[in-house]
């Protein structure tokens, strides 16, 4: 990482280097608050690549599975980030963001001075603004850096994350974030990690509801579903998207990898900000109406990939 631009992408080799790495005691304390479908598996690839790892969440049996991982539960967020150098949190949205992180018990008043708050979860870019700014007085550093990729790539540590915030504070991230993921990029100050998180939900929904179409397109006109979708997969059709959610539209799998309910929030924070910057999201509109339709309908724990039951229904096709 010898030239800014050099800085802002994370490589490979460096990553493969890094994650062949025994427990080291010179490596710095982390604590993870928010130990869901994301945060379980990112909390102990860290442990994984030698990271000693202090978690919170609300859920025991969460707490348990990391200390199985070999990381230590807290019994509050206070206790979890006191001594810690890096913080990281994994939540739903801003308003548990802003729960973790204000107020007496919160991140902001426990952790050091010097400490580096990392917040991988998915909020408006306001919040992480305002957080940024906050945590300054405190004399705590701040990115925002959510994720994209699903359980899945959290779980093979393949995750693409974009970074808002300091380059210094970023460089000294970088190792941490390279145990998770493959495309780590800084796209600008503070705010800018959730921009760039919300055009990727924009086109991970509006890809999903284009193959959601097509697979209930391709199976009225009697074409073999599997065949159809491996060889549109082949050409200028395919996409990651495709790729990772075959399986679910073939087998009707809509177990929750990342849910309808997580995906509305999303289409929110997007239109907002469009709407705050003057660009128009016409088929984003349409996208996330369709989202929140799904919701009303009772879908919303499932994964985004449902959004093929709401095309069904449309379709008049029977909806598993």
């Amino acid at each position: 990482m010898s030239t800014p631009a050099d800085s802002s992408h994370t490589s490979r080799a460096s990553r493969t280097s890094r994650t062949s790495r025994t427990s080291r005691a010179d490596l710095p304390t982390i604590a993870w608050i928010g130990l869901g479908i994301m945060g379980s598996p990112m909390s102990e690839n860290l442990i994984k690549v030698g990271y000693q790892v202090t978690g919170y969440t609300l859920e025991q049996e969460k707490l348990e599975r990391l200390t199985a991982a070999g990381g230590t539960a807290a019994a509050s967020i206070a206790e979890a980030v006191t001594d810690a150098d890096v913080v990281i949190t994994m939540v739903p949205a801003s308003p548990q963001v802003e729960a973790v992180a204000y107020g007496p018990d919160g991140i902001l008043e426990n952790a050091k001075r010097g400490a580096l708050l990392i917040d991988m979860s998915s909020i408006t870019p306001h919040t992480s603004v305002e957080l940024a700014k906050n945590a300054a007085g405190k004399g705590i550093r701040v990115l925002d850096a959510p994720v994209s990729g699903g359980e899945a790539g959290a779980v093979e540590a393949v995750l693409s994350i974009m970074v808002g915030g300091e380059q210094d504070a970023f460089d000294e991230a970088a190792p941490i974030l390279e145990a998770l993921g493959k495309t780590i990029v800084l796209c600008g100050p503070h705010g800018s990690g959730q921009t760039v998180k919300a055009a990727n939900q924009l086109i991970v929904a509006v890809n999903i509801q284009a193959c959601a179409e097509a697979v209930v397109f391709l199976e009225k006109s009697g074409v073999d579903l599997r065949a159809a979708l491996d060889v549109l997969n082949g050409g200028l059709a395919g996409s990651t998207v495709l790729t990772r959610k075959k399986g679910n539209f073939l087998d009707r799998d809509f177990r929750p990898g990342f849910r309808i309910d997580l995906h509305h929030k999303d289409m929110g924070i997007v239109t907002d900000a469009a709407r705050d910057v003057g660009a128009a999201l016409p088929v984003g509109a349409v996208v996330a109406q369709l989202v929140a339709s799904l919701r009303t309908q009772g879908d919303g724990g499932l994964d985004h990939s449902a959004l093929l039951r709401a095309v069904e229904r449309l379709s008049g096709s029977p909806v598993a």
